[in-house]
């Protein structure tokens, strides 16, 4: 069955989340998965329709080896997956190739895709997965400690992949340098996801570099942003975010933290502001409130609304608590915020004509402080807030508008460490584990498992839906999980 990708101009969907324009090759924003939570920047792909059921013999259309780790979510465009990884060289400092942007020999051949043919979807076994390291599928205790500082060469590289086939169309070296921090033991040197427009990917690896590439990987341009300190020296994980034309970048850390703006097309530098807060991981969320962008950042001290087109301050709420992490998300006039560390909050603020000082008025439309997520961001659908405790497999069910809670404390059996953020389409839920296990339950009232499904591979990027197509990014694969005969125009 073939799919046609219908051409949607992208508009402001949902109440007041603001909407990357349509541009590039075909379509719009709304049909593909531009950047990190996807195009409603909820977590939801509205047209999405991916399977129930998977694993390696089953519903897997292809898997390619990727040239290395990273956190990072895939994006895509069109027939296009865009990826970033750090691949550790194994070379002494001193021995980098030079400059960004290019693609040395040295890196070696793309990675050779592994199709999963129709006579290996029911019970026989597709290739052999060789290198697959099973002592860092995760267990179900807390995360531990920071790795050890790096003594050898990263390579930091942005991948375009063929929807269709998994084959890579080109890879761009962007940066070869010693990481500065070590990162926790779970964490990697590619954590931040990249965002695009269809014309043009931005990657974004912290410390390492901001970059702008067009459709055939040449940088167009770079920012350094310097180095950041992180707390524990844990790494780093935000995501720029577009709007417009303006990409903006949180950059918290245990220096001077602010937040700052760029010209996607030229890279030049808008406004840069202060910020009076610790580290955090946190992307920011751009809604729109009469007309006006703003773009809502979570922090430890105080959650900040700044105008995306000058970076002044419009609002500010009393903050989370250390370690904010969670994205946040939007509906209806409310913009939800949490942390889930040891001060567990969250809080869904009316942000209406909101200014100044808003933590003790009754901008603060309902609060909560327990079953919060540490590490995973919510998946907002349909009105109703989905999200693990801490990074367990314990899950909440809240509505949106009034706080109260549509079911609590359930048990998604099997699961253990999750640190990718669930997903929603097709009226289902889909929360993908550490240890390859993953869970499909249907979106609603009452919880419903729909399938429990297994992958021979770590996963710590959060899944990407697009059309019949789910994109799961593991440690040393990128999946394309879709029913055996579906096709990509």
């Amino acid at each position: 069955m073939k799919r046609t990708l219908v051409g949607v101009s992208a508009v402001g969907v949902g109440l007041g989340i603001v909407v990357m324009a349509a541009s590039g090759s075909g379509g719009g924003a709304m049909e593909y998965w531009p950047s990190w939570r996807g195009p409603l920047h909820s977590g939801v792909a509205a047209s999405g329709d991916p399977p129930v059921e998977w694993s390696e013999t089953k519903n897997v259309r292809w898997k390619v080896k990727l040239p290395g780790p990273g956190h990072s979510t895939p994006v895509v465009w069109g027939d296009r997956i865009y990826v970033l990884s750090a691949v550790d060289t194994g070379n002494a400092a001193g021995s980098e190739s030079p400059g960004p942007g290019k693609s040395p020999a040295s890196l070696g051949s793309p990675p050779t895709p592994v199709a999963i043919p129709a006579s290996f979807q029911e019970g026989q076994q597709p290739p052999s997965d060789k290198g697959r390291r099973p002592d860092e599928r995760g267990g179900q205790g807390g995360p531990p400690p920071k790795a050890e500082t790096p003594e050898t060469v990263y390579r930091f590289v942005v991948s375009a992949l063929d929807r269709g086939t998994g084959e890579t169309i080109w890879e761009t070296v962007v940066r070869e340098e010693v990481p500065h921090e070590p990162g926790h033991i779970t964490a990697s040197q590619a954590s931040g996801s990249p965002v695009t427009d269809g014309e043009h990917i931005w990657a974004f690896f912290g410390s390492r570099g901001l970059y702008c590439l067009d459709r055939d990987g040449k940088v167009k341009w770079e920012q350094d942003l310097g180095e950041m300190r992180t707390r524990n020296e844990f790494g780093e994980g935000a995501s720029p975010v577009l709007s417009g034309d303006t990409l903006v970048i949180n950059w918290d850390h245990e220096g001077d933290s602010f937040i700052v703006a760029f010209d996607k097309n030229t890279g030049g530098q808008r406004w840069k502001v202060p910020r009076d807060e610790p580290t955090s991981w946190t992307t920011p969320l751009v809604i729109e409130d009469n007309g006006r962008a703003l773009a809502v950042v979570s922090g430890a001290n105080r959650v900040r609304a700044y105008d995306v087109e000058t970076g002044k301050e419009a609002w500010q709420c009393g903050g989370l608590g250390l370690n904010c992490i969670p994205t946040p998300v939007e509906d209806g006039g409310l913009v939800f915020v949490m942390s889930g560390w040891r001060e567990a909050a969250g809080m869904a603020i009316r942000y209406a004509g909101a200014e100044g000082d808003i933590t003790d008025g009754d901008a603060v439309a309902w609060r909560i402080d327990r079953g919060l997520s540490y590490v995973p961001s919510p998946v907002l659908y349909d009105g109703k807030l989905y999200f693990l405790e801490r990074f367990s497999g314990v899950l909440s069910c809240y509505d949106m508008k009034t706080g109260k809670a549509v079911y609590t404390e359930q048990r998604l059996e099997g699961m253990g460490n999750i640190y990718a953020s669930p997903v929603g389409a097709a009226g289902r839920v889909y929360v993908q584990g550490r240890d390859g296990k993953a869970v499909v339950f249907r979106h609603g009232e009452k919880f419903e498992l729909l399938a429990t499904n297994e992958l021979d591979d770590t996963f710590d990027a959060s899944p990407v839906i697009v059309g019949r197509d789910l994109y799961l990014r593991g440690h040393e694969y990128l999946y394309d999980v879709a029913e055996a005969t579906t096709s990509v125009d």
